[in-house]
């Protein structure tokens, strides 16, 4: 007998619903199904300011949660509770974002441990008061300067080392959106038809910023930040950039009412030096500071602070430094204080140094001191007069007292290399001479080892400060033989 039915072309076969079983009396046993897996509750994995997820997914490349959790904390700030992110400041925005936070992390479902949710707080908080991911390395004291080449690459200096760090932007657009924010307190802007930008953060860090399509990979960033606290002469003396007696000499030349310029390259840490040279001035001067963007950290209270502006929208209102020096002439300033002269302003300085200005400072890019000499003939020149080179070199002669010379060492650190006078014009030289010099005496455990050592030369500026009754040791321009470890 067959085991199977026949049924018509167009009926269902019973074999694709009946299990086939032998012809024997055992029963037939069904097969029971495993029960699906449960469903996991909404969950992400663990987040970090560092810009890693638990699940080694970078920062560049965020959980889809923390777009929208921080999406409904801002929309409720401005709608719920009519605040303005950019008008919060940080201790009381965390307050009041964190109940916000709270309820947007139950309406999305999330289950996060306690570490996990303050990750994506700070994250969240960061991105709508602060800077976003670059915020954690501004708080970072370790690091001094910060570069972003892109959305996701970013290098920070650490002790005068560059290290790649593994903080990421989201997309060229998070990235844009920070400039943006960096930009709006000053009144700046950066778009297509401007750029490239100069600007400052409220603690005066020097940024500048450059977006596509000039910057082929991406908006980047360079931020040079200064330290909370300024430093002071015992702090480079302890550093090692220079010597009690070399900080003697110089607190004595700025009472003095020594012009001096400080050069160096870039990084160098001139601006730094200059603050500090700038803490000697007595508070009885009226200082005139002028820069590109203010970043000058000057501790006495009769300061002006002149910054120049660049051009609106229509290419037509900018003020230059040099417009800026001439102007100051006219505002009775004991002491010019330039943040750097890089052009036609130079011109304009040292008439100013010649004219009664006795005592300013300024800084300049260069290699050497000899080198710095002949940039503020090529600035000169750069101001479109038409003078014959002699006429510069002895105004040069005549206004600048003083050349400090600083460098970024192959070890990182910074150090002043040289000081050195200059003295008098003879034929068509103008004639300088070392009063300090560097000495390396080698290199251990990755530091150099040396000294900025008297030349053994006394500098002619002495008979000024006699004038001025600064007196100092005889014996400090004295060489005390080879470097000593530092």
């Amino acid at each position: 007998m067959s085991l199977f039915k026949r049924t018509k072309p167009t009926e269902t076969p019973i074999l694709a619903t009946l299990e086939i079983a032998p012809v024997l009396d055992t029963p037939v046993i069904p097969v029971v199904q495993p029960p699906p897996p449960p469903i996991p509750k909404k969950s992400i994995k663990p987040i970090s300011v560092n810009g890693r997820s638990g699940s080694g997914k970078s920062a560049a490349e965020p959980p889809s949660a923390f777009l929208v959790i921080k999406d409904k904390v801002q929309q409720e700030l401005i709608n719920d509770l009519n605040q303005n992110p950019a008008s919060m400041d940080q201790t009381s925005g965390r307050e009041i974002i964190e109940p916000i936070f709270g309820r947007a992390i139950v309406s999305a479902g999330l289950v996060l441990s306690r570490t996990e949710r303050q990750q994506l707080f700070d994250m969240i908080v960061a991105d709508i008061l602060g800077f976003g991911p670059l915020q954690p390395l501004l708080d970072d004291e370790s690091i001094s300067e910060i570069m972003v080449n892109g959305p996701h690459q970013i290098y920070v200096e650490r002790g005068g080392k560059l290290v790649v760090s593994d903080v990421k932007f989201q997309d060229n657009a998070h990235a844009q959106r920070i400039i943006e924010r960096i930009l709006a307190p000053l009144g700046r802007r950066v778009d297509e038809s401007s750029p490239m930008v100069d600007a400052r953060l409220p603690d005066g860090s020097r940024v500048n910023a450059i977006i596509p399509p000039l910057a082929i990979d991406g908006p980047t960033i360079t931020i040079r930040k200064f330290s909370k606290k300024p430093l002071s002469i015992e702090d480079l003396i302890r550093y090692g950039s220079f010597t009690e007696e070399f900080a003697k000499f110089i607190e004595a030349c700025v009472i003095s009412h020594l012009n001096i310029i400080v050069s160096g390259g870039t990084g160098s840490g001139k601006t730094t030096l200059l603050n500090v040279l700038s803490s000697f001035i007595p508070d009885t001067d009226r200082i005139v500071t002028i820069e590109d963007s203010a970043e000058l950290q000057l501790r006495q209270d009769h300061v002006v602070r002149l910054e120049t502006r660049p051009a609106n929208i229509e290419g037509k209102g900018a003020i230059h430094i040099r417009e800026l020096v001439i102007n100051s002439l006219r505002m009775r300033p004991d002491r010019l204080v330039i943040g750097e002269c890089r052009g036609g302003e130079a011109l304009d300085m040292l008439q100013a140094m010649n004219t009664g200005h006795d005592g300013s400072l300024s800084t300049a890019h260069s290699n050497s001191p000899r080198d710095t000499l002949t940039r503020l003939e090529t600035m000169v020149l750069m101001a479109g007069m038409d003078l014959p080179l002699r006429a510069i070199r002895q105004q040069i002669a005549s206004a600048v007292d003083l050349i400090v010379h600083i460098e970024r060492m192959r070890d990182g650190s910074r150090r002043v290399v040289y000081c050195t006078e200059v003295q008098n014009m003879e034929g068509e030289t103008i004639l300088a001479q070392d009063i300090f010099k560097f000495e390396e005496e080698g290199f251990e455990n990755g530091k150099i080892i040396g000294k900025l050592q008297p030349t053994g030369i006394r500098p002619k500026v002495l008979e000024r400060m006699k004038a001025d009754q600064v007196d100092l040791p005889p014996n400090l321009f004295r060489r005390t033989g080879g470097a000593r470890r530092m």
